[in-house]
């Protein structure tokens, strides 16, 4: 029997037939289980200010959306509010022009100077480790940063291209390079699904 990915869908050719099968999902996570993980991240991350003061950059588009939701829960254990900024690395990716699917710049609003500031950088999702890099390189290019910590709400264990890690991860996950990972947490209610094919 062999496999065909046509799109969508799976086709099994064989055994004198053709079955047609819709690419699976699963959900990793929904709804107030998101909710809780978040809490207790920015529990997590709430530790580090007590060495001092520290500012959230959201990686645009998707890590700023998980940002400001990890921002609205820091400023409710802290009591006061923390700066968010978001950041875009369109133009720092190594992988422009080898992509046939065309990247889409955000803006990058930063309402604070990244020169000399502690800050936790903030993604969806952590894969091959290269979003982080190009990340780093803007965020150099503005400014050098105190220091720079990792947050992430999954890490996609075993593909990692560059030697990055998170600080604080959400949900540590194992998939397959033909596996893809979908963080829809403005979805009502919020999932982190993989989708197969």
């Amino acid at each position: 029997m062999q496999v065909e990915v046509k799109g969508e869908e799976w086709v099994l050719l064989g055994g004198g037939g053709v079955l047609s099968l819709r690419v699976v999902e699963r959900v990793v996570a929904q709804g107030e289980l998101i909710g809780r993980t978040i809490q207790r991240m920015a529990a997590q991350i709430a530790e580090s200010f007590v060495e001092g003061s520290w500012v959230l950059v959201g990686i645009q588009a998707r890590g700023y959306v998980f940002a400001q939701r990890l921002q609205k829960a820091l400023e409710e254990l802290l009591g006061r509010a923390v700066p968010l900024g978001g950041l875009d690395v369109t133009f720092y990716r190594d992988d422009i022009g080898r992509s046939a699917q065309l990247k889409v710049p955000h803006p990058s609003q930063l309402p604070f100077s990244v020169e000399g500031a502690s800050i936790w950088l903030i993604d969806d999702v952590l894969w091959t480790g290269r979003t982080v890099r190009a990340a780093l390189e803007a965020l150099r290019d503005l400014g050098r940063p105190a220091r720079v910590r990792l947050a992430v709400l999954v890490d996609r264990r075993g593909h990692r291209e560059l030697p990055i890690a998170p600080d604080c991860v959400g949900y540590s996950i194992d998939t397959t390079p033909q596996e893809k990972v979908l963080v829809r947490i403005d979805n009502d209610p919020p999932m982190i699904l993989v989708r197969y094919g």
